[in-house]
């Protein structure tokens, strides 16, 4: 659940693993979610099931989300057999994410979390978790072409539409925020387009195959409970 607070300067000094920032190609960006870590974690998962010598090996993939000390998310865990290629492997991982996404997303949307959050669906969510991928398996400096706009900027943003939990975006295109001091153009936020290089790899669909069995699609809710040591 994003907060104004949240957004940060993009050209203060320091790795911005964190916060809140506008890009005028993906529109906001949460940089938690755009961290990689999942990826990180299902590829490396994947690497050690090809040197396992089994036929086929487990993966699993899930998004959650903490209201201390309470945890909950969606998680989805899929059979893959032996020999992928890389390109096979990040193909399956984007195919993986998107779908536990989408679940996840929904999950927050519940009646029963819409008195916490209303993040689910935010505009900044799904994007965010895409471009999260691609700074894992094409690794860059993807700043400069992201077109990130000052502080002051973004929170004009902020201060015209109003928090992001009340644009949802069920995709993963960009939902767009025009600048309110742009006399040319509407100010009415919309569905923009990926830039070139988040749309480079194609999510796995061939699930006819015996190359991926589905355990769970996105459908395992998980709980966790964390309890304090006195």
């Amino acid at each position: 659940m994003s907060k104004r607070d949240d957004i940060i300067d993009p050209q203060a000094p320091g790795i911005k693993d964190t916060g809140l920032v506008y890009s005028e190609v993906l529109g906001w960006i949460d940089l938690g979610h755009a961290r990689g870590g999942d990826i990180t974690d299902c590829l490396g998962q994947m690497e050690r099931g090809e040197a396992s010598g089994q036929p086929y090996y487990l993966v699993e993939y899930q998004q959650t989300m903490t209201y201390q000390p309470f945890s909950t998310g969606r998680c989805s865990r899929w059979n893959i057999k032996r020999g992928r290629t890389l390109a096979e492997r990040h193909s399956i991982t984007l195919a993986m994410m998107m779908e536990t996404a989408i679940a996840f997303e929904n999950w927050q949307s519940m009646p029963f979390f819409s008195w916490y959050t209303d993040s689910g669906f935010s505009a900044e969510d799904l994007v965010s978790d895409l471009l999260g991928f691609y700074k894992v398996v094409r690794p860059q400096n993807y700043w400069p072409w992201l077109k990130i706009v000052s502080k002051e900027a973004a929170l004009r943003r902020w201060d015209y539409y109003g928090a992001l939990g009340s644009f949802k975006n069920r995709g993963f295109n960009p939902l767009l925020f025009p600048d309110p001091t742009d006399t040319r153009i509407p100010h009415i936020p919309y569905k923009g387009r990926l830039p070139n290089f988040m749309m480079s790899i194609r999510p796995f669909t061939r699930f006819d195959s015996d190359i991926v069995r589905r355990i769970d699609a996105g459908a395992q809710v998980t709980v966790g409970w964390d309890v304090k040591k006195k």
